[in-house]
């Protein structure tokens, strides 16, 4: 099954070109907080209004997630997750009727150690429509990036506002499905609006690319999510609706934050 690269991930996000709005991409690791709780969670967002879905492959050396998510990757590890388990798991998402695209998040070292090649089979027919690979420069990724051509899985790479003209244009280049805006600018205050710096920084990104543009870094607030889609084309949320995954009424919680960032994203803000 041959489908042309990264299509449903570009498709996923055409709509929001040009618009005030933008696709909505909550993050979950799989296998926390147990492996079968993750496969509720990640289907109950979809059906919250994910428009795209990041599942988290869990890794004991997460050197770029803050320290929420390495807790759940260190539980999602201790609860038996690996690469196989990974595969299972997206199976029972796609067999519950997921159907947005679903983009697979994890550090290169387990991807090498599984072998790329098999790894890259393994996940299209389990279900992935592409790729982010944090610790995984452009210049670097030939082997993964020419299978992953071949099967028609997106590779989306990561820019920072640090990042030189030189390699936001490697980046553009190397990317096939969207462009990962980490922002490092601390907007997890009671700010509104876009911060200039971040402003500035897709500014500079969209003079070298037509991908799409999605921005995460600490998104937390309906408010945020509706400024950041007012100038990119997809938030992504991670850490606030993983925070909420344990505990009493966590299903609840965690559908009810991800409901109303889909709507902030969509131009409607809770009043």
């Amino acid at each position: 099954m041959n489908h042309h690269n990264g299509e449903r991930v570009a498709a996923a996000f055409a709509t929001f070109r040009g618009q005030p709005t933008a696709a909505f991409m909550p993050y979950w690791p799989l296998g926390y907080p147990t492996l079968d709780a993750s496969v509720a969670i990640v289907s109950a967002l979809a059906a919250a209004g994910a428009d795209l879905l990041e599942l988290g492959l869990p890794f004991s050396d997460p050197l770029a997630d803050g320290p929420t998510i390495q807790a759940a990757t260190q539980q999602a590890l201790a609860n038996g997750m690996n690469s196989r388990r990974a595969f299972d798991l997206i199976r029972e998402i796609r067999h519950r009727g997921v159907k947005q695209p679903l983009l697979l998040m994890g550090y290169y070292n387990p991807i090498l150690a599984y072998g790329t090649e098999k790894f890259c089979r393994n996940a299209t027919a389990a279900g992935v429509d592409g790729f982010i690979i944090p610790d995984l420069p452009p210049e670097a990724a030939g082997p993964l990036a020419s299978t992953a051509a071949d099967l028609g899985l997106a590779m989306n790479f990561l820019l920072a506002p640090n990042s030189t003209a030189e390699r936001i244009r490697l980046a553009a280049k190397a990317t096939t499905g969207f462009l990962y805006l980490v922002s490092v600018t601390g907007i997890t205050g009671a700010r509104e609006g876009v911060p200039s710096d971040l402003a500035a920084f897709v500014a500079q990104v969209r003079k070298e690319t037509t991908s799409p543009l999605a921005v995460g870094f600490g998104v937390s607030r309906p408010q945020q999510a509706a400024a950041i889609a007012s100038i990119v084309e997809g938030v992504i949320v991670g850490s606030a609706l993983v925070r909420l995954g344990v505990g009493e009424g966590a299903l609840a919680k965690v559908v009810d934050l991800a409901r109303s960032l889909s709507e902030a994203t969509k131009g409607a803000l809770p009043a």
